[in-house]
């Protein structure tokens, strides 16, 4: 139990049905949605699409969508990949003859199609109750009047807002500057599209208008995209893959997604004793930022594609982390994971909701980089996201680019089991944090006894472009030892990610919601 003298978060407890989410407007709607008649899907669903016009530089129409579904009634998960595809005239070739060694970011070539309105219409017709309508009427609403900028969004979209370029900057600043914290955003151009897709389905998206402008806008961007290629997306129902955890059985969607990260991180944790370290020290620290380089060098190796991936027993397999796990020095950072593996190998938004009938859903939902490519349709301003930036160009790779794949995907929802039944549902935003956010959520809970509330709480480190990112949560010494250890240690600018978890009480029959304060949103239950 929390100190009830300092600040912060209590836990939400709830017996009919719960939201966690990073927008308290969408908690809101969510769980209107469930009063309403709605279900769980219907629900994460409603609170997601709104999620676009609260914090557009995360998410939006333009992006694509992961979930993972358990229906009511049973304790089998379903996992929905909504991540779309590279257009058919993507060349790595071509990109390499023009001298790229990487797919520019802020660039058309970054550009896959979406695929998150088309899970949703998917996921509505196969689990939800209410229809794409209904679904949709809360976002098209709030697009339609405005939602007031929150704090966080509001510094997110002020150090972001010089990535906007030509006409997105019309559709997402105002007068050419960020909206301010309290200030109303508006999208009109938005509320239209979403009164397409309500009235048509899938199509008002895909095909017609909406598609031309996007298909026009690419192409006098410099895209090879076509309405063919819009046309044909679809979204398809995959197996989740799974890894225990001391007795807790970790559930992630598979690749083209990082959840096999995130259960070899895990599997790399399990060779050491963190449960006698301090939870908060610098040596649990430098373990699980070691263990992550290694984890996500494997990743960077193999994940890719579904059609063209054939590692993944590989990395999900127990000797393989006890071998990477051997690599760690305990008393000193590892310059080059890359070198040291080799013998070895040979901006996001998340949604939970969970239901009187305990329905559950966990959802993540992102356009990548914040505001994602930076460019917009010309006619609609829909923001188009960069995840082909996720593709490699080195020949012969299985993430190399190329027509008609899916790329590596950061973005992962997550779900826990213990003793054959669902009893968390769960994610953490952070781009490449993620699968190590994944694992750090895990490992706080079942080795240091933490409540999903003190678990989303706990200080967070990370190591990306050469930084070892350490929030302010930790002390001043641990940080020295850390910087002795051989890390760079950074304090970053903002915390960590963000994360939210809906625990099930099946004893009590409750449910007990839990939110980030990194982020702005919480969790609301009725």
């Amino acid at each position: 139990m929390r100190d009830f003298h300092l600040p912060g978060r209590a836990p939400v407890f709830a017996a009919n049905g719960i939201c966690a989410t990073s927008h308290p407007l969408a908690a809101k709607i969510a769980v209107d949605t469930l009063q309403a008649g709605g279900n769980a899907v219907d629900a994460a669903l409603a609170g997601a699409v709104l999620l676009g016009i609260c914090e557009p530089q995360m998410t939006g129409i333009g992006g694509d969508l992961f979930a993972l579904v358990k229906p009511a009634g049973t304790e089998e998960i379903v996992a929905l990949n909504g991540s779309g595809r590279a257009p058919a005239g993507l060349s790595a070739a071509a990109l390499r003859e023009r001298g790229l060694q990487d797919i520019p970011v802020d660039t058309a070539d970054a550009v896959t199609v979406p695929g998150a309105v088309d899970a949703v219409c998917t996921l509505a017709a196969d689990y939800g109750l209410l229809g794409v309508e209904a679904i949709l009427a809360p976002a098209i609403a709030y697009a339609q009047n405005g939602v007031p900028v929150a704090p966080r969004v509001a510094l997110d979209w002020s150090g972001s807002a010089e990535k906007l370029q030509g006409g997105a900057r019309n559709f997402y600043l105002s007068q050419g500057q960020p909206p301010q914290t309290g200030q109303l955003f508006r999208h009109p151009q938005q509320a239209e599209v979403l009164r397409r897709i309500a009235k048509e389905g899938r199509a008002g998206f895909y095909e017609g208008e909406i598609a031309e402008d996007m298909v026009a806008s690419l192409r006098a961007l410099g895209g090879s995209h076509t309405l063919e290629d819009f046309a044909a997306t679809r979204c398809d129902y995959t197996t989740p893959i799974r890894g225990d955890y001391k007795g807790l059985e970790l559930v992630e969607h598979p690749p083209n997604g990082q959840g096999a990260t995130a259960i070899l991180l895990n599997n790399m944790l399990a060779q050491f004793d963190l449960p006698a370290m301090d939870p908060f020290g610098s040596t649990r620290a430098h373990i699980e930022i070691e263990a992550a380089k290694l984890a996500y060098d494997a990743r960077n190796r193999f994940i890719a594609d579904p059609d063209h991936m054939a590692r993944l027993d590989h990395m999900l397999s127990p000797e393989t982390a006890a071998k990477l796990a051997a690599l760690i020095d305990p008393d000193r950072a590892m310059p080059d994971p890359t070198a040291i593996s080799e013998a070895v190998h040979r901006d996001t938004i998340y949604i939970t909701v969970i239901d009187k009938d305990r329905m559950a859903v966990s959802l993540i939902y992102s356009i990548f980089h914040s505001f994602g490519s930076g460019l917009a349709s010309d006619k609609y301003g829909i923001l188009f996201q960069n995840r082909g930036a996720g593709f490699t160009l080195e020949a012969g790779h299985p993430n190399e680019a190329g027509a008609g794949k899916r790329p590596m995907h950061t973005i992962i929802p997550g779900m826990l089991r213990s003793d054959g039944r669902l009893s968390a549902t769960f994610g953490v935003m952070g781009g490449q944090y993620q699968s190590c956010g994944h694992a750090r959520m895990v490992t706080n809970i079942v080795d240091f006894g933490l409540d999903p509330q003190a678990a989303i709480d706990a200080p967070r480190c990370f190591t990306e472009e050469g930084e070892m990112r350490v929030e302010k949560g930790y002390s001043d010494a641990v940080r020295q030892e850390l910087s002795d250890m051989g890390h760079n240690v950074v304090v970053p600018q903002t915390g960590i990610g963000g994360a939210q978890m809906i625990r099930i009480d099946h004893m009590n029959g409750v449910l007990e919601g839990a939110s980030d304060p990194r982020k702005d949103g919480c969790a609301i239950g009725y």
